[in-house]
């Protein structure tokens, strides 16, 4: 038996996992996501100690994914400055030269959704992430989108609403994107607090909604998915999926004539069949492609 090792590296926590090479799961190992020097040390230790055959890691981004870059597999910009151009791949090897691949943890979530989970069998699904970011996977085609970059999502600018306290949002980067409008510090800003016990029909989820329904907009009108797969923290709170749903109608206003979207949108907005798990999950594929070309 050949074990696949996965990395599901996320903003607060690293979940890693060892799998078998028809997909039993045989470890699992959770740590905070501190500073490299605090974490990489046991996560090195747990593959190591489990003589692993190949890896496959989904990490919180932006990423460098082109294998012909000197810092492929680093990650390069992100707002946690501890990572910041942090060669996050080559230092989990530790010099051994075995199969691996590296991709966004949310591009692992939606391949692992796409094969196991809320969209199985489908060809064109875009999994988002709202929580303390909001970030999101594209398959198109059956093939995850890379291109330029990856898809960052999370940055597409928005409308503001109009009873939204902070319009700018909380985003370091951008005036009025969708995840300094509609993740987690961004609500917890716009209450003066933490919002999860206010209740379902308090005026900030119906805020939440309208930022959430104009990205499920532009994602329709741009990429075409045949689902959109609502997942995180932020979307624990299932009431947003029917106000969602209505108000991403709204806005398209009768313009895209599919059933999916007349009829059926609560179909094709929906929550994550694998959740908390898909990132980890799609690690572990993206280790068996590697694995198993």
């Amino acid at each position: 038996m050949r074990k696949i090792g996965a990395l599901e590296a996320g903003g607060t926590k690293m979940v890693l996992g060892i799998f078998s090479d028809t997909g039993e799961e045989l470890d699992r190992l959770t740590l905070p996501t501190q500073t490299p020097e605090e974490t990489m040390p046991p996560m090195r230790t747990f593959f190591e100690g489990h003589h692993i055959d190949a890896l496959g890691v989904g990490s919180f981004g932006p990423l460098e994914l082109s294998k012909d870059a000197p810092n492929y597999g680093s990650i390069t910009s992100t707002p946690k400055l501890a990572w910041r151009d942090y060669p996050l791949l080559t230092n989990l090897l530790g010099g051994r030269r075995i199969p691996c691949a590296i991709d966004t943890d949310v591009n692992a979530a939606v391949l692992a959704e796409a094969e196991m989970g809320a969209a199985k069998g489908l060809t064109d699904v875009v999994y988002i992430t709202v929580g303390t970011g909001v970030g999101g996977g594209v398959l198109s085609g059956g093939k995850l989108v890379h291109g330029l970059l990856h898809p960052e999502v999370g940055h597409m600018l928005l409308r503001p609403h109009q009873d939204d306290p902070n319009p700018r949002g909380v985003c370091p980067y951008h005036d009025g994107c969708l995840e300094g409008l509609a993740a987690g510090p961004a609500i917890g800003a716009r209450v003066g607090g933490d919002a999860r016990d206010l209740p379902d029909d308090h005026v900030t989820f119906h805020i939440e909604a309208e930022y959430l329904a104009q990205m499920c907009v532009n994602l329709i009108t741009i990429l075409s998915p045949q689902r959109i797969i609502l997942g995180g923290g932020v979307m624990q709170r299932e009431a947003l999926f029917p106000l969602v749903r209505a108000r991403t109608q709204a806005l398209l206003g009768g313009y895209v004539q599919s059933p999916a979207v007349l009829k059926h949108i609560d179909q094709m907005i929906v929550p994550p069949a694998l959740y908390p798990i898909s990132g980890l999950i799609g690690s572990y594929l993206l280790g068996k492609r590697a694995l198993l070309p």
